[in-house]
């Protein structure tokens, strides 16, 4: 079987040794852009970011696997009408996502950016203590990195909601379902976690029409996509004082320009798309499982982390 590798901002050379020494039956090759009459017809790809040409290239292609858990760069190409798009599932990424969160969540919940401002200060400081009972952390997306940070929180005992796009049903999380629920979800949040995929349906959930429904003095964690934020919008209402801060993964235009007011606005922590990086070692385990599944004869709708293209996810 041809397999090619195509991933944008990558260094190939030790996945490609990695893939190479996992799957030695078959004929792994690097996607060259710039001497694409070289590439070779494939059956499958190992992709990320690829550009358009990379599909022009390959009308035959039946499966692409997808060296993340967030498929929207795909979904904006012209993909063969038979392709099957198949993400990471985990592979690492949901631990990593849950301590992401978890910090976050602890910061602001212990005041503990105050303490160490009043520290620099000279200032020897008491807050008192806010009740765990009363903070509430909703999650909206509710998949595998969604529950793996639930678990993480109701650890350590924080009341935690959910909201996803249709139903679902989690073992002591509160859910919340489409959009009617939206205001009802927002409003019972202390903190609110954007983890949902980007689709049509999603972009720019992250409002003012919607953000508004939460308390006074809440807090927003973004690190699924920049585009689910209107980042005008949350600055206006940090301004105003209706939100008391936020902690945010993801940009619409990354990197962060140097300019950009999310870089110094004191209410505001940035890290640069940190929050879940893709783990070599245990990627190269999941893809070749699932490929060696599909090689055998599995279809592909079968495998786990099989998308949906008419969904997004």
């Amino acid at each position: 079987m041809n397999i090619t590798f195509c991933c944008t901002h990558t260094n190939p050379k030790a996945w490609l040794q990695a893939l190479g020494a996992a799957l030695p039956e078959h004929d792994i090759t690097l996607w060259d852009a710039e001497a694409p009459h070289r590439n070779a017809a494939a059956d499958a790809a190992i992709v990320w970011a690829p550009p358009q040409a990379f599909f022009d290239q390959q009308p035959t292609l039946k499966v692409a696997f997808n060296l993340g858990a967030g498929v929207d760069a795909l979904l904006e190409k012209r993909l063969p009408p038979d392709l099957a798009v198949i993400r990471l599932d985990d592979a690492g990424m949901s631990v990593q996502m849950a301590e992401y969160v978890l910090q976050a969540v602890v910061r602001y919940f212990r005041e503990f950016a105050a303490y160490e401002q009043d520290m620099r200060a000279g200032e020897w400081s008491f807050r008192r203590p806010r009740q765990r009972q009363d903070f509430t952390v909703g999650i909206m997306g509710c998949g595998v990195l969604g529950q793996r940070v639930a678990m993480a929180l109701q650890h350590f005992e924080y009341p935690v909601a959910g909201w996803s796009r249709r139903p679902k049903v989690l073992s002591g999380v509160q859910m919340y379902a489409g959009d009617a629920a939206l205001p009802d979800f927002f409003a019972a949040c202390a903190v609110v976690v954007c983890l949902l995929p980007l689709t049509p349906e999603t972009q720019h959930i992250l409002c003012a029409r919607n953000l508004k429904h939460l308390p006074v003095g809440s807090y927003v964690v973004n690190a699924a996509r920049g585009a689910h934020l209107v980042e005008s919008d949350l600055l206006a209402l940090l301004d105003g004082g209706h939100l008391a801060g936020a902690t945010l993964d993801v940009y619409t235009t990354e990197p962060l320009p140097e300019d950009h007011a999310f870089r110094r606005h004191e209410k505001i922590t940035c890290t640069p798309h940190a929050a879940a990086r893709t783990l070599r070692d245990a990627s190269v385990v999941q893809i070749v499982g699932k490929l060696k599944q599909w090689a055998s004869g599995t279809p592909a709708h079968q495998l786990p982390g099989y998308v949906d293209l008419a969904r997004g996810y």
